[in-house]
């Protein structure tokens, strides 16, 4: 039996190198993740027009070049920067009013209009709070003046400007961008994924033999043949790329191996089910293709999972996806231990455990099996019920 079993992994094996399809998935992983290349979204095209040209509105200037996010561009003439935000070579227009230092001053109210291209969702919602965080700032340098030449000492302005002091503790600090926050989910998805079609293609295939059904012990040495493969997958994924992009990356080797090991377990048991439910290869290309999306929004990366209603919420905790994101997250990005990611790792395991069993069921079921099986049952019982 373990001859048979080893035979058929390395068959699996050697073949995976020989033909090695599945380095498309580092090539598909490279160019969706190279777009997040720089880190953050920098250098947004923002128009200023300036219709006041006073020293308040010059320092006005000068605090939005200091943003990181923004690149400033005067123009003089609003309509000329509202046909360019239109034609999307502008994210954003802001018109500093006249008389905007007078009314300063004089501690009356100033409106300052700020138009963004709402389109784009993760710009502007960038834009919104760097100018928030600069009118804020403004605010405060001119109320602290206008308190000090009233007499208030340094200790009182800062006692009535900021009354409450506030501390953040960095309990989940996933990076510097966006993508640093959702890189996890898009790589623990791709990974279940390619691991699901590769593994059910394989089980469709071998029991479509024209020699007839081969043994399990064969079936399962093939499918085992798969993991090297990904576990080496998985140490490019969430070990070298993310090192590569500057991302930040705090699993050792080990670890990553350790994590993605019940991961590629629990998908081949899932893949037991699929097998049983699809039957055919070109079903798998079929079907699968149209579920990359939604596991990787239910995996809890882009929505958290508590705001979900609860079935979404059940059917996102029947992924096993979802509770590996949730350990690869928290090892490299919170600096977690895999004792703390005990429940996630069996939840895996167990995951796979019943979709496998559902598989064989379904199986017993379609050859008839459970039926003999009762029939059997029946037929036991009965004479039993007869000698007494």
């Amino acid at each position: 039996m373990i001859k048979i079993f080893w035979s058929s992994l390395l068959r699996i094996f050697f073949l995976l190198l020989g033909r090695p399809m599945w380095l498309l998935l580092l090539l598909s992983v490279s160019l969706m993740s190279l777009v997040y290349s720089n880190g953050t979204i920098t250098y947004l095209p923002v128009a200023i027009v300036d219709l006041d040209h006073t020293p308040a509105s010059h320092s006005l200037i000068r605090s939005l070049n200091t943003s990181t996010k923004i690149e400033t561009i005067i123009y003089e003439s609003s309509l000329q920067a509202y046909d360019d935000i239109n034609t999307r070579k502008l994210f954003a227009v802001i018109t500093i009013p006249r008389n905007f230092e007078k009314h300063l001053l004089n501690g009356e109210e100033v409106t300052i209009p700020a138009y963004g291209d709402a389109s784009s969702r993760l710009a502007n919602g960038l834009i919104q709070l760097d100018l928030r965080g600069i009118y804020q700032q403004i605010l405060t340098d001119i109320n602290t003046k206008i308190m000090r030449n009233s007499g208030f000492s340094d200790k009182q302005i800062d006692i009535i400007l900021s009354p409450i002091k506030s501390q953040t503790e960095p309990l989940y600090n996933a990076g510097i961008s966006f993508a640093a926050i959702t890189f996890p989910g898009l790589l623990v998805m791709l990974l279940q994924h390619s691991f699901l079609i590769a593994a059910t293609r394989t089980n469709i295939t071998l029991n479509s033999l024209p020699q007839g059904k081969p043994p399990k012990i064969v079936v399962f040495g093939s499918l085992c043949g798969l993991i090297p493969i990904w576990l080496f997958l998985s140490i490019v994924l969430f070990g070298l790329w993310p090192w590569v992009l500057g991302y930040r990356q705090l699993a050792s080797i080990p670890e990553i191996i350790i994590m993605t090991f019940p991961l590629l377990i629990g998908v081949m048991g899932l893949s037991k089910l699929v097998t049983e439910c699809l039957r055919r290869t070109e079903m798998i290309y079929l079907t699968l293709a149209f579920l990359t999306t939604p596991v990787f929004y239910l995996s809890g990366t882009i929505w958290p999972l508590d705001a979900m209603p609860l079935w979404v919420q059940f059917v996102s905790h029947l992924l096993p996806s979802t509770w590996a994101t949730n350990m690869i997250a928290g090892v490299n990005q919170m600096g977690l231990s895999l004792m703390d990611n005990l429940l996630n790792i069996f939840m895996i395991l167990l995951l796979g455990l019943i979709y496998s069993c559902l598989g064989i069921f379904i199986c017993a079921l379609r050859e008839g099996r459970v039926r003999k099986f009762f029939k059997q049952f029946k037929h036991v019982r009965h004479l039993k019920n007869k000698h007494r």
